[in-house]
């Protein structure tokens, strides 16, 4: 089974990389996020005529995240506990191929020591309440998508002038340790332990090219799917070419 994560920055402005994307990889899963559009205008024909399902949680002009699998999905699940209409996009749970996958598109914070960086914290708090409440390490899970938060120094272009900046903070990454601590462990790393692997990149100062980037999308497992992982990869090729987004596709193939 293979299940992938992928910031697409609109999805209606990548929509043939998407669906070229899934034709060639034909992943199970697909986790999107940053989708910015609303439920009723998501482009569904091109993924339903790939064999795709749909759950959908979005919004316009910002945030949304979506999941298209090839398997049945249920336990459908938008949001975190407490949330309202007003509040962004950016969690939906699934359960599909005897998985429960959640989908995340963490905040992004702005600037260490804002009030919207202090909102950050707090949402990762509450993310790590919801799989507290809500499930056991001991269950087949996955928690994947564009975390914001780089979580090592070997996971950023430059970690010395980065230091304390925003993705790279020590805060956000204790927060980020903290959501980990529940049982998870990062699929990628579990197969390349080097620096150099990032999964985004500014799209200005030739940054891809000359591959300065950070790892801040990541694909995180418990313990049964450990076991069961044969290997995870960022597929830095798919954020090359005309208009990409600036985030490259992250996944996982599991027995």
């Amino acid at each position: 089974m293979l299940i992938a994560t992928w910031n697409v920055n609109s999805v209606r402005m990548r929509l043939p990389r998407v669906i070229d994307w899934l034709a060639t990889r034909r992943p199970d899963v697909l986790c999107m996020q940053e989708t910015k559009v609303v439920d009723g205008d998501f482009p569904r024909e091109p993924f339903e005529a790939l064999g795709y399902r749909l759950e959908v949680f979005g919004q316009k002009t910002y945030n949304g995240v979506a999941t298209a699998s090839r398997h049945p999905m249920t336990d459908v699940v938008r949001g975190l506990p407490g949330e309202g209409p007003e509040d962004a996009k950016r969690v939906l749970e699934v359960t599909t191929g005897g998985i429960r996958v959640v989908n995340v598109y963490v905040p992004n914070g702005q600037e260490v020591g804002s009030e919207v960086f202090a909102a950050k914290l707090d949402w990762l708090r509450r993310l790590r309440g919801r799989l507290d409440a809500a499930f056991s390490p001991s269950e087949p899970l996955v928690l994947l998508g564009d975390m914001n938060v780089a979580p090592e120094d070997r996971d950023v272009y430059d970690p010395v002038r980065l230091a304390g900046t925003i993705h790279c903070s020590e805060p956000e990454r204790e927060a980020l340790r903290d959501v980990m601590a529940f049982g998870l462990r990062d699929a990628v790393r579990l197969f390349n332990d080097g620096p150099g692997l990032y999964s985004w990149w500014d799209y200005r100062a030739a940054m891809f090219r000359r591959n300065l980037g950070l790892r801040i999308d990541l694909l995180l497992v418990t313990e049964p799917l450990v076991a069961r992982c044969r290997l995870s990869e960022v597929d830095k090729a798919a954020r090359a070419g005309e208009k990409p987004s600036d985030h490259a596709p992250v996944f996982a193939e599991f027995a």
